[in-house]
């Protein structure tokens, strides 16, 4: 139970600190940008999750197939294989999960919604990380939270 309050408590830090350097210390975005944005966004997510659906399928498809050709290339690249694409899809459908919770809180403008967008957005930088993607994973988790925390103050 402590390592739950923990892990809790490690989340809010993240966030507070988080929101201290892109939502307060940042450049601000126009009220009128904010608005759009949090227009705009659960419809971004909803396309996003609908267009993924056949790429999560494609690639769990490409995966069965190229899994078992790895161990071709010797035994130490196809159990690196199987590792990292088994690691890879499992935080890939936390990330989809959580977007797909995000949705609906989105479209209410929930601060719940929020969380979930914002959870989805540290999943998918720690999908990044484990890939090896640092430079992609940084710029991307940067522009998302910068985006993320400027419309935060608009999720009740």
């Amino acid at each position: 139970m402590a390592d739950n309050k923990d892990l809790k408590s490690s989340l809010h830090g993240l966030e507070k600190t988080l929101n201290e350097y892109f939502g307060k210390k940042a450049p601000q975005l126009p009220g009128n940008v904010k608005d759009i944005i949090v227009t705009l966004a659960p419809w971004f997510t909803l396309i996003g999750l609908i267009v993924s659906i056949p790429l999560v399928l494609v690639a769990f498809g490409l995966g069965a197939l190229v899994a078992p050709v790895s161990f071709l290339a010797g035994p130490q690249y196809g159990i690196t294989f199987g590792v990292n694409y088994t690691v890879s899809m499992i935080v890939l459908a936390v990330a989809l999960v959580l977007e797909a919770l995000a949705v609906p809180g989105l479209f209410s403008r929930s601060v719940k919604g929020w969380r979930f967008a914002y959870w989805s957005a540290l999943v998918s930088l720690l999908s990044n990380l484990v890939n090896f993607n640092f430079i992609g994973g940084l710029v991307g988790a940067i522009i998302g939270f910068y985006f993320l925390f400027q419309v935060r103050d608009r999720y009740k």
